[in-house]
């Protein structure tokens, strides 16, 4: 098996993406520059986008998937021509907040029907540790009807990839590799490596690969979270959030986290993935959990401060017209899976409001197959009595005073409600214009 990484890389074996979403389709790409590369999804329309050249994760963009030399498919038995196959399946939880572990498993049965002796499997879902070796190999085992080990072995390589970010690619960032033995490990690193020009890292085992995953989101979850409990604090002080972070921020070792909505498919569930496995062991995390309440409820918290500066404003609640603009979990990028907006939108319903959303980035089918929420258009949203700017989107902050004037009815500026989540406008600005702003 120790010469499958020269094999690949003088394109004498080929390696399969499975999962070709905002994670895999970049991985693809990118290993289809040095290699050839099978790229493998059960969704037949997106098989069918990428075919034709269209990027519906705007992740690498339309001209790169036009221009790759990836084998798109969504025909399983074209695995069997590859004998390095990287997993890249979303890893959700369910109502309850405990793991889905669906999509992995599915994705296991799939490579595991079609793997031939001598591959390597590697996964990069994200996972609590212990899923590798004692679910999806069982699984690969099972289906294959092969031997971990022997006639085949697997690696954990956690994805680490920003969605919509620009800056913080696959090639830039350090990746961590880990294999079932010293060979596969060597086989993994050396393949990761035709691509991450950051270099990898060699972990010592996939469990610590795993942990280390589960913990880098986890970590993030709980300084957000503190963040999000000072804005509460000081909105009852009547300080600024905003301006109390600055003056700290001048302090060397001050870590600059923000007040937020911590949604998409990393932050606001690898936490729930770690305490799962933890209670399973008898420990209830205290930590993890707490930030994890923190931030699960403020969306809920955003429109209790809306409807108090509703009757500030003397509206009437339940006749209050509201607009959202942004609806996806992060600014630039057209994923909506897990968006905290949508806490906003169900809290509103319960107050009888049933909000206009406007997101011009968004993915729309997505947004209505998850939710049930048709997009309003830009130019849709006028009369309202209260806006929520949810999403720093590029196309938001293009907008000027006037613009955002002209969402309102035609009334005083002190009955004009104006919720700046993220804090894109000049507080002070509006304050002496007369609006009712509040912000995180």
């Amino acid at each position: 098996m120790m010469n499958l990484y020269e094999k690949i890389a003088n394109k004498k074996e080929k390696i399969s993406i499975v999962g070709l979403g905002y994670v895999g389709m970049p991985i693809a790409v990118a290993f289809a520059k040095e290699a050839d590369v099978i790229g493998f999804d059960i969704s037949k329309e997106k098989v069918e986008l990428y075919k034709n050249g269209i990027d519906p994760t705007k992740e690498v963009g339309n001209e790169v998937i036009k221009g790759t030399t990836v084998e798109f498919t969504s025909d399983e038995t074209e695995l069997k021509y590859a004998k390095f196959h990287i997993v890249a399946v979303p890893t959700p939880v369910n109502s309850d907040h405990t793991p889905n572990l669906t999509p992995i498993k599915s994705a296991s049965h799939t490579v595991g029907r079609n793997l031939t002796k001598g591959s390597i499997v590697v996964f990069e879902s994200t996972v609590y540790p212990g899923v590798t070796e004692e679910i999806c190999i069982p699984i690969l085992e099972k289906e294959s009807g092969l031997k971990c080990g022997e006639d085949f072995k697997v690696g954990y390589s956690p994805e680490r990839i920003n969605p919509g970010d620009k800056i913080h690619r696959l090639e830039t960032i350090v990746k961590v590799v880990s294999g079932m033995d010293e060979e596969s490990l060597e086989i993994i690193a050396k393949v990761y490596e035709l691509v991450v020009d950051a270099g990898v890292h060699r972990a010592e085992s996939i469990k610590v690969a795993e942990a280390a995953k589960v913990i880098e989101n986890s970590q993030r979850d709980i300084n957000i979270a503190f963040m999000n409990e000072l804005s509460i604090i000081f909105n009852k002080m009547d300080i600024d959030t905003k301006a109390v972070l600055k003056a700290a921020g001048t302090k060397w070792n001050f870590l600059n986290f923000f007040p937020g909505l911590v949604g998409g498919h990393c932050i606001g569930v690898d936490p729930y993935y770690l305490t799962y496995k933890a209670e399973q062991l008898g420990y209830h995390s205290q930590i993890i959990l707490s930030g994890r309440r923190i931030n699960d409820d403020m969306g809920k918290y955003v429109v209790e401060n809306l409807v108090k500066k509703l009757i500030k404003a003397d509206v009437s609640v339940k006749a209050a017209k509201v607009a959202i603009l942004g609806f996806t979990f992060k600014e630039n990028c057209p994923d909506t899976r897990n968006t905290r907006v949508i806490d906003i939108v169900n809290e509103l319903i319960e107050y009888g409001i049933n909000p206009m959303i406007a997101d011009p980035a968004a993915d729309v089918e997505e947004a209505k197959h998850e939710y049930g929420i048709k997009f309003d258009s830009m130019e849709d949203i006028k009369d309202v009595d209260a806006l929520i700017i949810a999403v720093v989107h590029d196309e938001f902050l293009k907008l000027s005073n006037n613009d955002l004037n002209e969402f309102y009815k035609e009334q005083p500026n002190e009955k004009k409600v104006l919720i700046d989540i993220k804090g894109l406008l000049d507080r002070k600005e509006y304050e002496k214009a007369g609006y009712k702003y509040w912000r995180l």
